[in-house]
């Protein structure tokens, strides 16, 4: 997700990266990483002295969990993005001292590194941004040792319901589905992960849903997740939505209210990631 969302622009394609690159964004991507640590990480683990490449790094968020599940790992974290990867190198200063990571700057499709440099290539909300998803799978499987594993986690915003129901929230949600798609990316990717990784030659792909479903009875899911991850992402587009005259100022505003209604007291918010892990054969 840009729920799905992280900040990195991991390729050169024209559109800009739909949410961002605002101190608030970075806030909110960690805030999202440490609520979703454990649905989307738990089954996350390397042996000590792997070599993992983690394309699209953005500011780091997922990178401290990757580096706490697996010590030991050696790790090179890649993304397009000068200033995210400062963001990453400090964030992993301090969360991580002692932890061996390597940093490159460039172009997941242009990657400076041998066939199979690597024993597991993981990226998490990476694929959304890209405008040809398939073509940046071929170039990281070139990467990949054979045998080796890849680990896919995305979003897909057509997976969100919610109680209170309310169409004006619907359409306000579907406003950053149609900006991203605009600027080249696909925020309703996730259901797309398996053709996309058989289509790029990967075997033995296995796509398993983690959903998160907030309520008054996990009120840690209602404020990291409901509020402070989705709320926050879809509000961050106001001003782009207004411009592409998706909207009215009116419209764009009663949508947000009532969203927010579904973290007040007997609402619900439920959402679906899809995490893949395959093989290259």
């Amino acid at each position: 997700m840009t729920t799905g969302t992280s900040t990195h622009r991991t390729s050169a394609h024209p559109g800009p990266y739909v949410h961002g690159y605002s101190e608030t964004e970075a806030q909110r991507l960690g805030d999202q990483a440490d609520t979703l640590a454990e649905l989307l990480h738990a089954d996350t683990v390397y042996p000590p002295g792997s070599r993992l490449l983690e394309a699209g790094c953005g500011v780091g968020a997922q990178t401290v969990h990757l580096l706490a599940a697996s010590p030991g790992v050696l790790l090179t974290a890649a993304d397009l993005s000068a200033d995210s990867l400062a963001q990453a190198r400090s964030r992993v200063a301090a969360q991580a001292p002692t932890a061996q990571v390597a940093w490159h700057h460039g172009d997941l499709h242009r990657l400076p590194f041998p066939d199979g440099a690597f024993d597991h290539v993981f990226l998490c909300f990476v694929l959304e941004h890209l405008p040809d998803p398939a073509a940046g799978l071929v170039a990281l499987r070139r990467v990949l040792r054979p045998g080796g594993t890849i680990t896919v986690i995305e979003g897909d915003h057509g997976s969100a319901f919610f109680h209170p129901e309310s169409p004006a929230a619907r359409r306000t949600v579907d406003h950053l589905v149609r900006l991203q798609a605009g600027a080249g990316g696909d925020a309703l990717i996730g259901r797309r992960l398996y053709p996309l990784l058989t289509a790029a030659g990967f075997a033995e792909v296995a796509v398993r849903p983690r959903t998160v479903s907030a309520d008054g009875g996990r009120p840690a899911l209602v404020e990291g997740f409901t509020l402070r991850t989705f709320v926050a992402m879809v509000e961050a587009v106001r001003s782009e939505a207004l411009a592409a005259g998706l909207t009215t100022p009116e419209a764009f505003d009663r949508g947000m209210a009532e969203l927010r209604r579904v973290a007040e007291p007997g609402g619900t918010f439920h959402y679906t990631f899809f995490k893949a892990v395959a093989v290259n054969p």
